[in-house]
C-alpha cells in the first residue's frame, strides 16, 4: 500500500505483521468489517521476502533481515511447524490467560484456518503404535519427558504460499498494510486523572498515526525494542527465563524413527549435575541449518525444513535450549542472551560457529581440515569451525553435553564424534510483559501479544493469541 494512502486515524493499529498481528487483523475484520485497521510492519510484504543466502550461500546482510522480519514473521520462514498441543504445554502460556477449555476451542479454530489457507492435512504424532511406544519407553529410560503433541508441518517453501494467501485475504477484507515502516514510538497521552493511554504510533520518519487502540505483536526480533519502550513508559514487566543453547545436526538415519513417526520429539531433560531444564526445540527432519540476523549484525543459528522431497537434505537438525531463571538484582535477560551471542560472533567474524562433538569432548577446536573429514556434512556452508567452549558459559556447555549423552539412549549414534554443534542459538522472548485478561498493559488501550511480549513461544500459540485479540477488539470474546 502506498504510504500516501494511509489515513491519519484508525480504530486499531497493529504493530508487527507476524502471526499474532495478522490473525488479530483477520479476526477483527471478520467480526466487524467496518472496523478501520492498520497493520504496520518494519519488514517487507510477503512477495518481497527473499533471502539471497538460500540461493548464493552467502549472507547479503539485508537490513532488516528477510528471515526474521516481514509479513508472517520469523517463525514461518524457518520451518512453518504448527504444534497442536491440547494441554497448552507447548509453545507458550496462553492457556494461563484464557483457560484450558477456551484454549482448546481457539486451538482447533486456528488450526482449521491454517488448513483452509493450504496447510497440509497430515498431522504427525497423533497415532499410537509400537514404534511410538518404544520412543516413549526410551525417553523414560533416559530420564527424559516426551511431551505428546501433534505437529502439522507446513514446510519453509509451502509456508510462503500459505501466508501469501492470508496476506491477499487481509487486503480483500480492507485491512490497510504499511510495510518497510518501523515504528519508533507509541503515542502515550494522559487523561484528566493522570491515567496513561495509548493513542497511536510514531514511525521512524516521524509521521504520527492515531488510533483508539494499539496492539503490539512485534515477535522475537522486536522484543528488545519493546523492552526499551517498557522502561520509557513504565510498562509493567517481569524477568522471564533465558533460553540459550545450540543447534545439533546429525545424519537423518540416526533420527529416522522419530522423524517418520512424531516428526518432532518434544523432550525435556533435567541435567544430573545442575538439574537445569534443557529442551529440544525446532526439530527439522532432513532439513538445513540456517543463520538469522538480529539488528544489523548479530548472527544466531536456526533451522528449517522444506516440504518438497527434492529440496530435502540427508541431515536432521534441532535445537537444545537451556532455560535459566534468574532472581534479583538481574533484570536484563535479553541483553544477557545477546552478550553470549556476540561472544560467538566475535570469534567467527559475525558468523555462526560450528564444532564437531568429538572435538568438543577432546577439548580442542574444530578446524577446516577436521571438518573436511567429517562424516556429517554441514548444511550451513559458511559456518566457521571453532570452539564453542570459549563462548558458552561452563554450566550451559555441560548441560548440553549431558543432554546429548542422554539423547544417545533414544537416538543411538547421536553422541558420536561426527555430530555437529552450531552456536549460539538464543530465543529473544525473555521480557514477560504483565497483562490483564484482555492482553492490555497497565497503559490503557495498549495491548501486547505473542513471542515479543513473552506470552507465547511459537507459531501456533502466537496465531491463537491474535485470534483472541481480534475477538476482544470486536466484543466477541
Amino acid at each position: 500500500m502506498n504510504p500516501s494512502d494511509i489515513k491519519e486515524k484508525y480504530d486499531v493499529i497493529i504493530v508487527g505483521a507476524g502471526p499474532s498481528g495478522i490473525f488479530t487483523a483477520y479476526e477483527a475484520k471478520k467480526n466487524n468489517p467496518a472496523l478501520q485497521v492498520l497493520l504496520v510492519e518494519k519488514g517487507h510484504s510477503i512477495e518481497k521476502r527473499k533471502c539471497p543466502k538460500r540461493k548464493t550461500g552467502v549472507c547479503a546482510n539485508c537490513s532488516p533481515c528477510n528471515i526474521t522480519t516481514g509479513f508472517s514473521g520469523g517463525g514461518s520462514f524457518s520451518d512453518g511447524k504448527l504444534s497442536i498441543s491440547e494441554d497448552g504445554e507447548i509453545g507458550g502460556d496462553l492457556a494461563h490467560y484464557i483457560g484450558l477449555d477456551r484454549f482448546r476451542k481457539v486451538l482447533h479454530y486456528t488450526d482449521d484456518l491454517y488448513v483452509h489457507f493450504g496447510a497440509d492435512t497430515v498431522v504427525f504424532g497423533n497415532e499410537s503404535n509400537a514404534l511410538v511406544d518404544e520412543i516413549h519407553r526410551s525417553a523414560i529410560q533416559a530420564h527424559m519427558k516426551l511431551i505428546d503433541s501433534g505437529v502439522r508441518h507446513m514446510g519453509t517453501e509451502k509456508a510462503y504460499e500459505i501466508y501469501s494467501r492470508i496476506q491477499n485475504e487481509l487486503q480483500s477484507m480492507g485491512v490497510d498494510m504499511l510495510f518497510d515502516s518501523p515504528v519508533k514510538d507509541f503515542i502515550i497521552e494522559e487523561d484528566e486523572d493522570g491515567e496513561k493511554k495509548a493513542a497511536g504510533v510514531v514511525l521512524f520518519n516521524e509521521r504520527q498515526i492515531s488510533a483508539g487502540r494499539v496492539v503490539a505483536g512485534v515477535g522475537r526480533e522486536g522484543s528488545e525494542w519493546l523492552n526499551g519502550i517498557c522502561h520509557v513508559y513504565g510498562i509493567n514487566s517481569k524477568v522471564g527465563p533465558v533460553d540459550i543453547g545450540c543447534r545439533i545436526e546429525t545424519d537423518a538415519a540416526i533420527t529416522a524413527h522419530i522423524d517418520n513417526t512424531l516428526y518432532e520429539a518434544k523432550l525435556i531433560y533435567y541435567t544430573p549435575t545442575f538439574e537445569d531444564r534443557v529442551r529440544t526445540f525446532c526439530w527439522n527432519p532432513r532439513g538445513e541449518v540456517a543463520e538469522e540476523k538480529y539488528g544489523e549484525s548479530l548472527a544466531v543459528v536456526n533451522g528449517h525444513s522444506y516440504k518438497d522431497e527434492a529440496l530435502k537434505s540427508t541431515n536432521t537438525n534441532f535445537a537444545l535450549l537451556v532455560s535459566k531463571n534468574f532472581t534479583q538484582p538481574f533484570k536484563t535477560p535479553i541483553e544477557y542472551g545477546r552478550y553470549i551471542a556476540e561472544m560467538g560472533n566475535m570469534l567467527s567474524g559475525n558468523k555462526v560457529l560450528v564444532q564437531r562433538y568429538g572435538d568438543l569432548k577432546r577439548g580442542r577446536r574444530t578446524t577446516l581440515e577436521r571438518l573436511s573429514k567429517n562424516i556429517v556434512r554441514p548444511t550451513l556452508k559458511d559456518a566457521v569451525p571453532g570452539d564453542l567452549s570459549l563462548v558458552l558459559p561452563y554450566r550451559i556447555m555441560l548441560d548440553i553435553i549431558e543432554t546429548i549423552e542422554g539423547l544417545e539412549r533414544i537416538m543411538p549414534g547421536l553422541a558420536g564424534d561426527s555430530t555437529l554443534i552450531y552456536g549460539v542459538e538464543v530465543k529473544f522472548y525473555s521480557n514477560r510483559i504483565v497483562v490483564d485478561k484482555q492482553f492490555q498493559t497497565n497503559i490503557r488501550n495498549l495491548h501486547v501479544l505473542g513471542d515479543g511480549a513473552g506470552l507465547t513461544r511459537g507459531l501456533m500459540q502466537a496465531s491463537m493469541n491474535g485470534i483472541c485479540m481480534g475477538r476482544i477488539l470486536t466484543g466477541k470474546w
